[in-house]
């Protein structure tokens, strides 16, 4: 099998992982690795089911967050039944509005940005 997941970096993990279990429903599957720093490392997460990664940032190894680059480097596009109803939750746990959610061909579709710099697409097929 072969699977694509999302591996994103933030300025803080441990805040990143309330934040995206508010706005979108995000769960954590069990590993997690903290540094004695305090840094995550790693850890695994799912939103319906489907994986995706994070970790705190690590200069030495090339992770920087979108906060310190000044911009984000991707986006994530993220599928669900009503648009409208996520959207504003992510927007009322601190995301910030970039398109409001908006009818477009055959989806519905709005972009915000999280409080850590990534871009997300919510859609959801009309």
């Amino acid at each position: 099998m072969t699977q694509l997941v999302p591996y994103l970096t933030v300025h803080d993990a441990t805040t990143a992982i309330d934040f995206y279990a508010t706005a979108f429903g995000a769960t954590e599957t069990g590993e997690r690795y903290t540094e004695d720093d305090g840094r995550i490392g790693f850890a695994a997460l799912a939103i319906g089911g489907r994986p995706f990664y994070l970790s705190d940032e690590y200069h030495d190894y090339g992770a920087y967050a979108p906060a310190t680059l000044g911009h984000a480097t991707a986006a994530v596009v993220l599928e669900v039944d009503d648009v409208d109803a996520v959207y504003a939750r992510a927007v009322a746990a601190g995301a910030t509005v970039d398109r409001e959610p908006a009818d477009q061909g055959d989806e519905r579709r709005g972009w915000l940005v999280d409080p850590f710099g990534h871009r997300w697409a919510i859609h959801s097929p009309l």
